[in-house]
């Protein structure tokens, strides 16, 4: 038996009976307006994200073609844009450090906080959303919730076992509040309103 597993031992082991269940999350007076979408977007916005509407007809990834026509590595979990990069055949976290884009799709989006929501369905290997240089995210609009407990009671974050949710790239300040984008983790994210198929 290894540390990991004698800890978990002990817990189980030492853990009260009895029925323990979660607390009921409160309703919560929202602190946005009707408008899902744009109330999402400018949250996103303001975390340094992106948000890209394509019209009916037009590509979908016309905001992001020229990034992705300038990379050279492109991992794709989706099947509308094919990557180089085949996610199903990645050993480990490090086989994607030379990721230039990674394209996934969100399984909900937060319009309190801007933030998206991903699995380890969504993104096939965990460490792509962040070890990569640019990350854009699919997203149906139909699938933005009101607020973070609307996200709470999704049972997606019951089913997975890795869940996530991301706010605009990465981003760091120092005490005099400049602010960097891409500093510990992916230098863009782009949200493409589109919805699923």
């Amino acid at each position: 038996m290894n540390s990991r597993d004698d800890t978990l031992a002990r817990i189980r082991k030492n853990r009260p009976a009895g029925d323990h269940p979660l607390p009921d999350i409160p309703d919560f007076e929202p602190l946005v307006g009707d408008d899902l979408v744009a109330e999402f977007g400018e949250r996103l916005k303001r975390m340094g994200g992106r948000i890209a509407a394509p019209a009916p007809g037009e590509d979908p990834f016309s905001a992001v073609r020229e990034r992705l026509d300038d990379s050279a590595v492109i991992a794709s979990a989706v099947p509308e844009i094919a990557g180089n990069r085949d996610l199903s055949r990645v050993a480990l976290p490090a086989d994607l450090a030379d990721v230039d884009v990674a394209v996934v799709r969100a399984v909900f989006g937060v319009a309190e906080t801007g933030s998206v929501l991903f699995t380890q369905d969504e993104l096939k290997v965990n460490a792509v959303a962040y070890l990569a240089q640019h990350l854009v995210v699919l997203l149906d609009p139909a699938d933005i919730l009101v607020n973070i407990q609307a996200a709470y009671r999704r049972p997606d974050f019951g089913r997975a076992a890795y869940a996530v949710l991301h706010t605009g790239p990465s981003a760091t300040a120092d005490i005099e509040g400049v602010l960097i984008h891409g500093a510990q983790g992916v230098r863009s994210l782009t949200v493409i309103l589109l919805p699923r198929a």
